[in-house]
């Protein structure tokens, strides 16, 4: 299943996706995709509708009706930093011993073709196509063989991140990868059963056209299933929350020299099986 979310900002319905890329509502099953709605249980209610007698939302997705995150009420949102080895390599830095672990604020969150915003003074707004993983079932202390039935599902991600404030800034990452529409979450989630392998995925990122991040999930130094049973470790996984998984050389920083955004830019962005992204710059 492709679940989704759609409307204005701050009031999107549930929806899945039909087989002709047209949204059927699901406000009668389910109140939002998030949370409970995406324990293993209820997923398997989902996938026994029969969608084609689900209402027809009018329009056509991502063109003249806005979808939203595809999660809903998202407690957490982590991310993991320096996962493939290239991209490490092209900041300037080691593959770390151990995963690198900060938040993005859950207000970064925002729709998939929301638009993406540089913030005041910001000099150095980058780019990230990252593959996203939403907990299903939640818990603590999984192990790595049991971590993907954890798994609802998978979504792209932009995670959107101004080096300066994240590298030069003192501190930790997070005051320069959670500012406002820093996390463009969607289109849709794609449910884990339509997802036989997460590193067998092909991810890339254009900026203005131009081609810049051009990688696959198979390059992760720590995979899906690691990353799920390490999290757990360190704090319960709940339902809904969301792990964004490192991004693939090619990133602006990496640039020589380094390129960054700038308001009235295209970002467009995909992952193989979950759809594509689409972002104007603007100046916050």
């Amino acid at each position: 299943m492709k679940l989704l979310r759609y409307g204005l900002p701050g009031q999107e319905k549930p929806g899945v996706l039909d087989a002709q890329g047209r949204v059927r509502d699901l406000s009668g099953h389910i109140a939002d995709v998030g949370g409970t709605a995406l324990l293993p249980q209820q997923l398997q209610v989902l996938r026994a509708l029969k969608l084609e007698s689900l209402p027809l939302v009018p329009g056509t997705p991502q063109q003249d009706l806005r979808l939203g995150p595809c999660v809903a009420g998202i407690g957490k949102f982590i991310c993991i930093g320096l996962n493939y080895s290239d991209h490490a390599a092209e900041s300037g830095m080691q593959v770390p011993p151990e995963p690198v672990v900060f938040n993005k604020w859950t207000s970064a969150i925002c729709g998939p073709d929301d638009a993406v915003e540089i913030p005041r003074g910001s000099l150095k707004t980058d780019w990230e196509v990252e593959l996203g993983v939403v907990i299903g079932q939640g818990g603590r202390y999984i192990s790595e063989a049991d971590a993907l039935s954890h798994v609802a599902g998978y979504c792209v991600i932009n995670d959107v991140s101004e080096r300066e404030y994240q590298l030069e800034r003192s501190g930790t990452w997070d005051k320069g990868k959670g500012c406002d529409t820093f996390g463009p979450t969607g289109p849709w989630l794609v449910t884990a059963d339509e997802i036989p392998d997460p590193q067998a995925l092909g991810m890339w990122l254009d900026v203005d056209g131009k081609r810049f991040q051009n990688g696959s999930t198979s390059t992760m130094v720590y995979g899906v299933a690691y990353l799920v049973s390490y999290l757990s470790r360190f704090m319960s996984l709940q339902s809904g929350d969301v792990i964004s998984t490192g991004t693939p050389p090619g990133v602006g920083m990496g640039q020589k020299p380094p390129l960054y955004l700038r308001a009235g830019q295209t970002m467009r962005l995909g992952i193989d099986g979950l759809g594509v992204q689409t972002q104007t710059t603007v100046q916050a």
